[in-house]
């Protein structure tokens, strides 16, 4: 709401993807934006049937075990603010992941999350995989989020990293017959044939 609210009064435009940006730059932006680092990146073009498939499985499996905890679930597009002062008026960063689990109802805005959520899930596209393993990967990992889960589609394989000692020190890499484990959330399993049944 924010961003719409704003935008009204300035004038939209698309952003120089070689150039720095700020929070300001971001709220006037046409389209779907990530901001990382000062650096823009867009979140088209609209990701395959598969990476829905997946993400929606994934969905249903973290909604259904979630439930009567108090976490919250959370699809893209959901904008996740990350500051460096706590200032999320200006946010140093903005991330839409695919999946969100956020444990503090405090952290919720009428306009997305503000700090790092509990677990962080990404399923890489061609065009993000990189960002996925490096920008997004450091960026959570300076900034919290305790659990960061990276599905690999092409591969069949999902990166599963948590935080220990501030860093993701804890890393486990699940392949296609296995059952994924949450390290924060022992009783949290999702069997991986699941993610992949459309194929």
């Amino acid at each position: 709401m924010i961003r719409k609210i704003r935008r009204r009064s300035n004038i939209v435009s698309n952003p120089d993807e070689k150039k720095i940006h700020t929070y300001q730059d971001w709220l006037t932006w046409d389209g779907t934006w990530e901001l990382i680092n000062g650096k823009a990146y867009n979140m088209s073009p609209a990701p395959t049937s598969l990476h829905q498939f997946i993400v929606g499985e994934l969905h249903f499996a973290l909604r259904t075990f979630f439930q009567n905890r108090s976490c919250y679930v959370f699809v893209a597009p959901f904008d996740v603010f990350f500051s460096e002062s706590e200032d999320y008026q200006s946010p140093d960063h903005v991330t839409q992941p695919d999946l969100s689990v956020v444990c503090s109802k405090e952290q919720i805005s009428k306009n997305g999350c503000h700090g790092a959520p509990t677990i962080i899930i990404e399923v890489l596209s061609p065009s993000t995989a990189l960002k996925d393993f490096n920008e997004k990967f450091n960026l959570y990992q300076k900034y919290g989020v305790q659990e960061y889960w990276i599905v690999d589609p092409g591969n069949r394989t999902v990166h599963v990293y948590a935080l220990q000692d501030g860093s993701y020190q804890v890393r486990h890499l699940y392949t296609e017959q296995e059952t994924i484990q949450s390290i924060v959330f022992k009783e949290l399993q999702v069997p991986m044939n699941k993610l992949f049944s459309m194929e």
